[in-house]
């Protein structure tokens, strides 16, 4: 690879329609059709208001990226505004966090891929699978992002078609008794079997660092500003139907699935979603749930190994990574990122000789702390670049953040409180130990750094 400037940058590839499953893709994963069951074990029906609340803070932090993003779309657009707007401390941990938690994301991913295959291939070994997975989508990512991008349409297509003849199906059981002998059952069961909030208000907040994780992604439309064709229209379009889709997707088909099953009948070591294509009385039920789910895992890995190489070459485009991770190949394609990454994620095909269900929630409220301290940088970066701002060139914004400045005092305040939350559950109190420790450990290497460019000067 030539070090030419040519070779340096990336090709815009990524059209509407990409962008726009994308998008859908990157805010349905295997959080709703998996960890959806332990959020509904937690809070019952009312869950139905912790993933349109949390849907919400979403829509703010994505209309808060978007605005920045039209403005300067580029590589690693979160990590560069806070470097931009905050400080350079703050773009380098940005950047190296938003790289490692995809990294534990995608190790879960991984696993899950090979936990899935078990449903075909009952005794094959797991780790094997996760192998599989991890070579064909490192392999995907070498290609031009434009068939990235086509093979991420079909992936998130797959999910959107499911979600949406489970929709449909269970209304028609709901609404007209289709499957149920020609009797409508209604919405009954969402305020049966102990109320709307059968464990009260706690339950409601302790659901949230799962409510969260399902959302986990969907900040990724930053990431590919710097390969959108036309980042104006592509990134606006996308971000402005994410609410939307939020609660068709998550909370409309929650309501179908909770409206024909008591909330307290759904196993959550099952998925909602076999459980109710069951009912429909599609036999081949399991089956199909199965081979979306991992669809589902094989995505966000895709997405994850995209993310990671993207944020791995703005930190060197930053001099903040070694300079071989902003190379790019012939395609556009940062190789060297890809590969690093790649390795990385070896370590999760490791732990598949270890794993178990508790360290798996593990790595999940790790991802969710990850998680948070991107979008609340996001949201930070936003503050700032506003404050400096006259107010001529606020007038001239062209996709402005909605209720500002509140909306964003109101997105970090419950950021924070999810947070919080994290410290009342022994399953999730690990993230508030190995997040902070891996700030500090970015900060540690941050000044370090900074100490051997001026000794060696």
């Amino acid at each position: 690879m030539k070090n030419s400037v040519e070779e340096s940058q990336l090709h815009r590839g990524l059209e509407q329609r990409h962008i726009t499953l994308m998008s859908l893709g990157a805010a349905i994963g295997v959080g709703l059709f998996l960890g959806s069951a332990d959020a509904i074990k937690l809070a019952g029906p009312s869950i139905l208001l912790a993933y349109a609340l949390g849907g919400l803070v979403i829509y703010i932090i994505m209309r808060a990226l978007g605005e920045m993003a039209i403005k300067n779309p580029v590589a690693g657009s979160f990590s560069r505004y806070a470097r931009d707007y905050i400080g350079p401390l703050a773009g380098f941990i940005t950047g190296w966090n938003y790289w490692f938690l995809w990294i534990v994301t995608c190790m879960a991913e991984i696993t899950a891929a090979g936990i899935y295959m078990q449903f075909w291939f009952p005794g094959t070994p797991q780790w094997a699978w996760a192998l599989g997975a991890l070579i064909i989508m490192a392999s995907v990512n070498f290609l031009a992002v434009k068939a990235y991008g086509e093979l991420e349409f079909w992936f998130a297509l797959i999910k959107v078609v499911t979600i949406i003849f489970m929709i449909i199906l269970g209304l028609g059981i709901i609404l007209f008794g289709i499957g149920n002998g020609g009797v409508a059952i209604g919405f009954g069961n969402l305020f049966e079997h102990g109320g709307f909030f059968p464990n009260g208000f706690s339950g409601l907040l302790m659901s949230f660092q799962m409510v969260m994780f399902a959302y986990l992604g969907v900040e990724m439309l930053g990431i590919t500003a710097g390969e959108v064709k036309d980042p104006k229209k592509a990134l606006s379009r996308a971000i402005d139907t994410v609410f939307w889709r939020i609660l068709i997707f998550y909370v409309l088909s929650l309501t179908v699935i909770m409206s024909i099953y008591p909330w307290n009948e759904i196993n959550p070591k099952q998925s909602p979603f076999v459980m109710t294509f069951e009912q429909i009385g599609i036999k081949e039920a399991a089956g199909i749930i199965n081979f979306v789910v991992l669809t589902a895992a094989l995505s966000s890995c895709n997405s994850g190994i995209f993310s990671t190489a993207r944020m791995l070459f703005n930190l060197a485009q930053q001099n903040e990574a070694p300079k071989s991770f902003g190379r790019t190949t012939k395609r556009g394609i940062p190789g060297i990122a890809i590969i690093a990454s790649a390795v990385a994620l070896l370590i999760g095909v490791y732990l598949n000789y270890i794993v178990s269900e508790k360290v798996f929630v593990w790595v999940t409220s790790i991802a969710t702390f990850g998680a948070i301290w991107t979008w609340a940088t996001i949201l930070i970066s936003h503050l700032r670049y506003r404050g400096k701002m006259t107010k001529e060139e606020k007038k001239r914004l062209e996709y402005k953040m909605p209720w500002f400045p509140f909306s964003s005092y109101f997105a970090l305040a419950f950021l924070v409180l999810v947070v919080v939350l994290l410290a009342f559950s022994k399953n999730t109190i690990i993230a508030l130990i190995v997040g902070p420790i891996w700030i500090i450990l970015l900060v540690a290497c941050y000044y370090g750094f900074r100490l051997n460019k001026k000794v060696s000067k």
